[in-house]
């Protein structure tokens, strides 16, 4: 028991002196504005919709026309002999040097390609949104954790507060027994029983500092503070539960809002355009070419010393793909992935209505039994309070006060876990309703 009473002296001593420095205070939106700004999660989802953004151009589509410098530089250094045909006189030359240069400007443009630069563009543009939808959904995700985190460290606060209330009341009855105990009006083993009731109320204490400093850290955590041990005061100190809650509201929000929902939207419609792109190798393509160049040879046998050409050249190129082997292959794949596709995006409906209606049962039931927990806590409270007045006056046992004490702690701790349990289903459908950012 000494150990324990000093482990509570020095934490008492720490929280005095944490208590001199004037602590941070986080309101709710407070938190979710630092973690939306600084949390590693959010801030690496953010480039990669830069990126897809980045890459939503035409030119990446192949809808630009591509121009090329070229230039090039070649000699060839040899010797000859030559014989006439009518004299026999044969001629020898050695040492000869020729040299070519060539410079150009080549341009070419697919203007038309069975539908397929257009297809290619509009994917772009349909992953940049995808982007977005990304973004979106890492942030509503991180949202619903920070605001279950947030609550969490309330609820940890107060349980914590409830058992160090049930700490102080075992160390009143330690007391009043001790001291009773000395002048014989109770048995050594009413005062070894207090101390062992006293002593599990401590350890609880204790436990329950442990499991607030990981509430603690894990909000560090998420606000990305890089001091996780930081302390800090919330301003809200009670569970603030939403109890206006509507289900037809909540399931058209669903339908229409609800990320994953629409990101499974998109996919269907990529898929859609994989099939256009696997189709529009029925069409022919067309490119256009042009460029200006630029050749210059110099020669070391020939009767002509040097010769530069230099002038433009176009034209207009027609084809179309006869057989490749792949062909009606690939279309018969992208059919099949885009009714896969589809499948998936009735699939998560279907998940998603299971989920709300569950979540939304889950909510319900909780209210109903909040109203009940209240009214069990208001009960066990007058309930101890009896059975401390019949302790004093020697009426009842240590062992029937302890139940009081115990059922009143119990009936506070089930208040407080139909409090956050409530909480969570409310973040939960807010989640699914894609409402979530009404916490900012």
């Amino acid at each position: 028991m000494k150990k324990i009473m000093i482990c509570l002296a020095v934490l008492g001593i720490s929280s005095g002196m944490a208590a001199q420095e004037p602590l941070p205070v986080y309101s709710l939106r407070k938190c979710l504005e630092t973690g939306l700004e600084h949390n590693y999660s959010v801030r690496l989802v953010k480039i990669e919709e830069e990126i897809s953004e980045r890459n939503a151009t035409k030119g990446n589509a192949g809808m630009l026309p591509t121009v090329d410098l070229t230039g090039s530089y070649g000699g060839d250094f040899g010797s000859s002999r030559t014989e006439a045909r009518s004299t026999g006189e044969i001629t020898r030359e050695k040492g000869a040097y020729d040299q070519s240069v060539n410079l150009g400007v080549d341009a070419s443009w697919t203007i038309f390609d069975g539908f397929n630069l257009v297809t290619d563009y509009k994917q772009l543009q349909l992953l940049k949104r995808q982007g977005e939808l990304n973004t979106r959904i890492a942030m509503e995700d991180f949202i619903a954790s920070l605001v279950a985190e947030y609550y969490n460290f309330i609820q940890q606060k107060i349980r914590l507060k409830n058992f160090h209330y049930t700490m102080r009341l075992s160390k009143e009855r330690v007391r009043l027994v001790e001291a009773r105990f000395n002048i014989g009006s109770f048995s050594g083993l009413d005062y070894q029983q207090a101390k062992v009731d006293f002593n599990a109320d401590s350890a609880q204490y204790m436990k329950q500092q442990e499991a607030l400093i990981t509430s603690k850290i894990r909000l560090n955590e998420l606000m990305a503070n890089k001091d996780v041990d930081q302390w800090f005061e919330l301003e809200d100190s009670v569970i603030d539960l939403n109890m206006n809650l509507n289900y037809e509201d909540l399931w058209q929000a669903t339908l229409q809002t609800n990320t994953s929902l629409l990101k499974a939207s998109q996919n269907t419609r990529l898929s859609e355009m994989d099939l256009k792109k696997a189709l529009s190798r029925n069409y022919p393509y067309v490119k256009l070419n042009a460029g200006y160049g630029y050749t210059f040879n110099k020669y070391g046998l020939s009767s002509t010393r040097m010769r530069d050409n230099w002038g433009l050249n176009a034209g207009i190129t027609v084809g179309f793909n006869l057989f490749d082997g792949s062909k009606r292959t690939k279309q018969q794949t992208a059919r099949l992935a885009l009714e896969g596709r589809k499948l998936e995006e009735e699939q998560l409906e279907l998940s998603l209505k299971s989920d709300m209606n569950t979540l939304w049962q889950a909510y319900q039931n909780n209210l109903r039994m909040l109203q009940l927990e209240r009214e069990n806590v208001i009960v066990a409270k007058d309930n101890y309070e009896i059975a401390h007045y019949r302790y004093m006056k020697g009426e009842l046992s240590g062992f029937e006060v302890r139940e009081a004490q115990k059922s009143l702690r119990d009936a506070e701790e089930r208040l407080l876990t139909v409090e956050y349990d409530t909480k969570t289903c409310e973040i939960s459908l807010l989640l699914l309703s894609g409402h979530i950012v009404t916490y900012l």
